[in-house]
């Protein structure tokens, strides 16, 4: 009886310890397959830039090294592989060169790549309330904060002292669908707790003043930059804290030229 009991205990044990074992394999697995789609989603989406980016051409001035490049894009070329695209963006000091898209919503482009296939990494992307004809008080743009640096992944530089204290990531390029070539210049950049206050997209008579205030009062350095309620701001927002916080940049609209 007693040697009964001894088997069946040690048989509930081997086979506790196998159940442990095999649940322990099926997590592993799951865990390198997630890595594994994670990198493949970031190496697809690389090539993609890498290769879209060839549509860019960035002039630099052979007589006059301090004459600032001139930077000019196909945009028919480009909208033959997604009509959806808006503008493209360079952001000095960080890895930001992208095109930028704009959906019929704010999810679409959260899991599919500039080829429209799904793809966990996303693109870089409109706010969908935003127009692009002239009249948006802020243009939003959103990205993933990428561990590899890509899409808004290297977008934390802007917290870091190298980087705000330096006066040549100061100003934002961003040639809009047209050709017309935008410029715009920092003047907020911060962390703060996950809201949806700094992505408003239009204003009543008086609402876009106290909405600077509150953006210049948040940054972490003061650009001293004035900005008026007849300008018009850029606004780039990631996530951060698995999700719990955003990173933000704001910047307001210096130049325009074709």
């Amino acid at each position: 009886m007693k040697r009964a009991k001894k088997e069946t205990k040690f048989n509930n044990k081997k086979k506790a310890k196998e159940f442990f074992k095999i649940f322990f394999i099926i997590i592993l697995i799951l865990c390198v397959l997630r890595i594994s789609m994670w990198i493949i989603n970031g190496c697809v989406n690389k090539n993609i830039n890498k290769e879209i980016s060839n549509l860019v051409i960035e002039n630099e001035n052979d007589i006059d090294k301090n004459v600032e490049k001139d930077y000019k894009i196909n945009f028919e070329e480009i909208n033959k592989i997604n009509n959806d695209t808006v503008a493209w963006i360079k952001v000095p000091g960080t890895q930001i060169k992208y095109f930028v898209v704009k959906g019929n919503n704010n999810y679409y482009y959260l899991n599919h790549n500039f080829e429209k296939k799904y793809n966990k990494a996303g693109w870089i992307f409109a706010d969908y309330k935003n127009k692009f004809d002239g009249t948006d008080k802020n243009i939003v743009l959103y990205g993933h904060n990428r561990a590899d640096g890509t899409m808004f992944g290297s977008l934390k530089n802007v917290l870091k002292t190298d980087w705000y204290n330096n006066k040549n990531n100061y100003e934002i390029i961003f040639l809009n669908e047209n050709g017309e070539k935008q410029k715009y210049q920092v003047f907020s950049v911060y962390q703060i707790k996950t809201e949806d206050y700094y992505i408003k997209t239009e204003f009543k008579k008086g609402e876009f003043k106290e909405f600077i205030i509150i953006l210049k009062n948040r940054s972490q350095k003061d650009f001293g930059v004035e900005v008026l309620d007849s300008d018009c701001i850029l606004t780039l927002s990631t996530c951060a804290n698995n999700y719990k916080d955003r990173i933000v940049l704001h910047a307001k609209r210096i130049e325009s030229k074709m």
